[in-house]
């Protein structure tokens, strides 16, 4: 930062007077700096070149920032810095361009040589201190694109995702699935790699394997074209018809929809809840067509599952509810995370597809080979507030169809349907409903269907995969009625009913009330809540009724909670079951381990024990968790893990963090300082913290952005990162690489003199960490490298001299080097290790 010296703040005043009485007859020819600066005073001329000046920056007439530069007698203007940008519209990464550009010195007047950005002239105004630049697209429209652009030669890398995920216990045997994700970028085009492997447990010990996506893809704006190897998904529309029976299997053959992929502005879209009811403390396993995609432990009771680690878009998953080491239920849900709409002057999305069945090193025996598969499903916005779908597809030689509508009836009320048809299987109907009102919220579910099950399949408790042992042909139903209602502040009550009919039926009922206090000095929470639920295996097939009562205690320090119950439900033999609980957790602050918690249980059957926690390193993060079954006595558990490698030409990075906008960037910390903290802020929404080493950030593919490096934290270290920021434009599967600097800094304070000792003004002084400009009195003050205390010094395009200071031998106070006078002689350029010279 320049300070404005008094003289300099007189000089001001001193124009703006002469800006008032001067003639307007030339106020649009640009006149060079000596004829600007004629009839200025003698004793302020000299304030005028050669020195630090604030000015104003616009760019074609649009203000770019307020910055400090240095004019020369030969009509050069030389940019030092931008101190204020916070009112302008352009991005930092526009104004580093014309910053790295001004501060080479450049010559006022039209573009001469290679010039940025479509530069035709750039000028400097004295009378209001205004430096203008101005380009070809001064007066073009200004109206803001409706797609990012691609990178104009491409993109390199490669993301390679690993996933683990393990289940098993003393009478379930070890099942889980390990899943290899890879995305890469060769020019503008993106490859696709789903490998998975899966071990279904019980007796079926067969190791399961097959890959899934083998294609390229690209981009284009507003649709998108794939070759290869894929499974037919819902990529480019925004409300899939949904369908049942024969899952889609993959094709070789050639896919082209719409996408919003290079769409500016996406939108993240809401989910619905997805609820599950266990009798006892459980775990549930979530599989997408058959393979294990998460495990997470519930407790007993109606239980909201943790939806946001599965992937978007719409699809079904089987819902696996294991108490005491054994399957209890099995439900079919549908996950529901499509992206917005986005554009209303395009009524249609769609995607149309068509290929060969095939199988690519997959032993998987029902699924299907050398049929010809094709399929087109589409979106039409009938009205702003209606969507309307359909489908069909020819899957395993079935036909399959689909109806869907999706109406928002008021800014609050919305309804989403689906009517669908699977030849040889059945038909099926699903409505959700939601409603929100100023205390609360209303969901309604229904879904029906018309089954007729003879030619599917099933997976046995034990994970044996067969033919369908009960067969059933006929009716079945599920509703359910939600409600949540806040009270007050601190007070909110909900309720559930539900009715099945078909293989289980019955009436389900679930009331609770939270309340927010205090208790014995603490905040706490507390919930009471009675149900009345139709018999499951758990249960001994009786009736579930019962009360908990339930209270969390914020303990301790920062992140400590303690929490237990009271309740009653109904036995394993439908019996009483009396129990309580009792549950601490401890979120860890700067550790491997992110949050522990620890569960005791007692009931009817004994002590129950159960552990979790979570954690995190710079390879890999995940979670696990570990039960001791009250009934039993028996042990399972669950774990689940994933890490990242990022390539980028020869560089390589593990990481614990995911690619979660696409692509990446590998980042190598060089720093002076130990233990330094820093942080990695993507102008798209990301961030990452770094260490010094190799680190990896996710960024945004598609979109041409910035990342800007600071340090973590208020207690900023006295040093400098080089470069502060820098840009990014890469295709999804791309990865850049870059290196930055923390350099320890110190003040400098001195003055520059000639072999005659008279001050040198107007010199530029350089440093690895920073540059400054001497004033009138050959004073300098600027930010230098302390592990490289050099200094160089240049007038124009000439080097002067150069300096390597002696820092043990200058006096320094609160951090400033204190280096008196530096004599300016051509000798100094002789040798790189001059020592500092003194005077005075």
């Amino acid at each position: 930062m320049f300070p404005m010296t008094p003289i300099a703040a007189a000089l001001a005043l001193f124009l703006c007077a002469n800006a008032l009485a001067a003639p307007t007859d030339d106020r649009h020819t640009p006149r060079n700096l000596l004829a600007q600066a004629k009839g200025l005073p003698s004793e302020f001329e000299e304030h005028f070149f050669d020195v630090p000046l604030a000015v104003r920056v616009e760019l074609d007439q649009q203000f770019l920032g307020e910055a400090m530069i240095v004019l020369s007698r030969d009509d050069r203007i030389t940019l030092l810095e931008f101190t204020e940008s916070t009112d302008s519209n352009f991005t930092a990464i526009e104004r580093d361009v014309w910053a790295d550009y001004l501060g080479r010195g450049v010559v006022l007047g039209n573009c001469q040589g290679s010039c940025p950005e479509q530069m035709l002239a750039v000028h400097y105004n004295l009378e209001n201190s205004l430096v203008s630049i101005v380009t070809e697209n001064a007066e073009r429209d200004s109206q803001a694109p409706r797609y990012y652009l691609q990178p104009k030669s491409g993109s390199t890398g490669l993301i390679v995702r690993n996933q683990l995920n393990l289940n098993g216990g003393q009478d379930q045997d070890l099942g889980g699935r390990y899943g290899l994700v890879t995305s890469s970028s060769l020019g503008n085009w993106t490859q696709s790699l789903n490998v998975q492997m899966a071990r279904l447990g019980g007796s079926d010990e067969q190791m399961y394997h097959a890959v899934q996506e083998l294609y390229s893809q690209k981009e284009l704006q507003g649709s998108f074209v794939r070759l290869g190897y894929f499974m037919p998904d819902s990529e480019g529309l925004t409300r899939q018809p949904r369908s049942f029976g024969v899952s889609p299997d993959t094709a070789v053959g050639a896919m082209y929809g719409s996408s919003d992929s290079l769409a500016i502005d996406n939108p993240k879209p809401s989910v619905y809840p997805l609820y599950v009811t266990a009798n006892r403390q459980a775990s549930v396993e979530i599989y997408r067509n058959g393979m294990l995609i998460n495990t997470q432990p519930v407790d007993a009771g109606l239980q909201t599952l943790d939806t946001r680690p599965l992937p978007g878009g719409i699809y079904e998953v089987e819902v696996r509810l294991i108490e005491d080491g054994q399957i209890t239920s099995t439900t079919s849900e549908l996950i529901y995370k499509p992206n917005n709409w986005r554009n209303h002057d395009e009524r249609w999305r769609y995607n149309v597809f068509a290929g060969r069945e095939s199988k690519l090193w997959s032993n998987w025996d029902d699924q299907a080979s050398g049929g010809m598969t094709a399929g087109a499903a589409f979106n039409y916005l009938l009205h702003p507030r209606v969507i309307v779908g359909f489908s069909g597809r020819q899957i395993s030689e079935k036909l399959q169809y689909g109806t869907s509508i999706d109406w928002t009836l008021a800014n609050n009320t919305s309804v989403f349907g689906n009517v669908y048809q699977t030849e040889d299987h059945g038909t099926g109907l699903d409505l959700q409903g939601m409603y929100s009102y100023g205390s609360g919220s209303i969901f309604l579910t229904h879904n029906r269907s018309w089954l007729d099950t003879t030619n599917t399949y099933e997976t046995l408790p034990d994970g044996t995969r067969v033919r369908q042992r009960n067969v059933f042909i006929g009716q079945t139903s599920n509703s359910a009625l939600s409600v949540n209602h806040r009270v007050s502040n601190k007070s909110s009550i909900n309720a559930r009913v539900s009715h099945s009919d078909g293989n289980i039926e019955g009436v389900g009922l679930d009331l609770g009330w939270t309340q927010r206090g205090e208790l014995f000095g603490s905040d706490a929470n507390w919930r009471f809540s009675v149900f009345d639920r139709p018999g499951s295996f758990s249960s001994g097939d009786a009736r579930n009724r019962g009360v908990d009562l339930s209270v969390s205690l914020a303990l301790g320090g920062p992140g400590e909670q303690i929490s237990g119950s009271l309740g009653s439900r109904t036995s394993r033999d439908g019996g009483r079951d009396n129990n309580a609980s009792v549950t601490y957790r401890k979120d860890l602050q700067d550790h491997l381990l992110q949050s522990v918690s620890a569960t005791a249980i007692t009931d009817t059957y004994g002590l129950g024990l159960s552990g979790t926690g979570s954690f995190q390193s710079d390879a890999v993060n995940g979670d696990g968790f570990i039960q001791r079954s009250s009934y039993n006595n028996n042990f399972s558990g669950g774990l689940n893990l994933d890490s990242t490698v990022a390539l980028s030409g020869q560089y390589i990075a593990m990481t614990s963090q995911h690619d979660r906008g696409g692509a990446g960037m590998i980042v190598d910390v060089e720093s002076d300082l130990d233990d330094i903290a820093l942080r990695a802020d993507d102008l798209s929404g990301g961030s990452a913290n770094l260490r010094p080493g190799r680190n990896f950030i996710p960024i945004t593919a598609y979109k041409n952005g910035t990342v800007s490096f600071d340090f973590e934290g208020n207690d900023v270290p006295a040093a400098a990162i080089q470069p502060a920021r820098t840009s990014y434009h890469l295709n999804k599967g791309g990865v850049d690489y870059r290196k930055i600097r923390v350099m320890k800094t110190l003040t400098v304070l001195g003055r520059l003199i000639d072999p005659k000792g008279q001050p040198l003004k107007g010199h530029h002084i350089i440093n690895h960490a920073s540059r400054g400009v001497s004033e009138v009195d050959g004073f300098f003050s600027m930010e230098m490298n302390a592990g490289a205390p050099t200094l160089e010094v240049r007038q124009g395009d000439q080097l002067l001299c150069r300096f390597r200071l002696n820092t043990d031998a200058a006096r320094v106070e609160n951090n400033v080097l204190m280096i008196g006078d530096l004599r300016c002689t051509p000798d100094t350029l002789a040798d790189n290790a001059i020592a500092l010279e003194t005077a005075g």
